[in-house]
């Protein structure tokens, strides 16, 4: 079960997760050039391992098991899995 990064995230884009995210699975980093394009930060399913360190720093609550998401949240986390899912299989592709 991967988690997801959910509404509380938009326009705040806090990177504590991102700091302790032991795979760099939290896109787009602020080294990313598309990091100030977007509102929200989102997790990559394929590399996330399920460690919830990202949970416990996020100071928005935004990051829910993919299970737990609030239905507040799910019309954004499921856009941002969809999106994500995308990407990943165009930088496979690439």
């Amino acid at each position: 079960m991967t988690y997801v990064i959910a509404e509380p995230c938009i326009g705040t884009k806090d990177n504590s997760c991102v700091e302790v995210c032991p795979v760099d699975c939290i896109h787009p980093t602020p080294d990313e050039p598309d990091y100030d394009a977007v509102e929200m930060l989102y997790i990559d399913p394929e590399e996330c391992i399920d460690c919830d360190a990202c949970v416990e720093a996020c100071p928005v609550d935004a990051i829910f098991a993919e299970d737990q998401v609030p239905a507040s949240g799910r019309s954004t986390s499921q856009s941002t899995l969809t999106t994500t899912s995308a990407l990943s299989r165009t930088e496979t592709q690439v």
